[in-house]
């Protein structure tokens, strides 16, 4: 049964891996076809949502499943409760990467500003904690873990930088308030995603040691 019970947790850590590496890339797309103005790649990331949506569940009914049938304790009930919450995270972010696509699509269709705000340091930092949240959970590493806790307040400093330079640019184009609010959104699901790979990082932090750090508990 011992047995029987690690290779489902393999399997069902295989795929919760796999839909990380999904919705890496889709956050890298939406990023992309916002800065190229690429409405033809937007609609595909939105069209094809369902697919992360799928998987989500998929994968929380795998875990409901090994707990009725197995009723794991300790460090594999850790597990699985990690995974059940890093599912929800994983489809929340695919969402935000639909909001942003849904952004790219709207902006394509006007004619660009002058001085368009410039996501792709942001994008590029969100990106990064994404990737090194998901690279954490793969090897359970309690210092990359950690680490990353302390990349989300780089994330929102950014964030409201972004916000003061887009009230900056509305004052001066009056005509494009449409525009730039979408760009303001971008910078808010930029943010969210951010948060979603922080709580990725928690749950991993809690899968090894035990430790709920939610809340800013981490470093008091």
């Amino acid at each position: 049964m011992a047995k029987h019970l690690q290779k489902e947790l393999e399997r069902l850590k295989k795929r919760i891996l796999s839909l990380g590496a999904v919705v890496e890339e889709r956050v890298r797309m939406s990023t992309r076809a916002l800065e190229q103005r690429d409405a033809k790649s937007a609609e595909n990331i939105i069209s094809t949502d369902y697919e992360v949506d799928e998987r989500e569940v998929e994968i929380e009914e795998e875990c409901l499943k090994i707990l009725a049938l197995h009723q794991p304790v300790a460090v594999d009930l850790r597990f699985l409760v990690a995974v059940v919450k890093i599912n929800n995270d994983l489809e929340r972010i695919g969402d935000e990467a639909v909001n942003i696509a849904r952004c790219a699509v709207l902006t394509s269709r006007k004619e660009p500003l002058s001085d368009t705000p410039d996501f792709r340091v942001m994008a590029d930092k969100v990106e990064s904690m994404l990737k090194k949240s998901l690279d954490a959970l793969v090897n359970l590493d309690l210092d990359l873990a950690f680490r990353i806790l302390t990349l989300d307040d780089e994330v929102d400093r950014m964030y409201s930088a972004m916000y003061d330079r887009i009230k900056n640019l509305i004052k001066d184009h009056t005509n494009r308030v449409g525009s730039l609010m979408n760009f303001f959104l971008v910078s808010r699901y930029l943010e969210r995603i951010a948060d979603h790979a922080t709580n990725i990082a928690e749950e991993v932090v809690y899968m090894i040691e035990g430790e709920i750090v939610r809340h800013g508990k981490w470093d008091q």
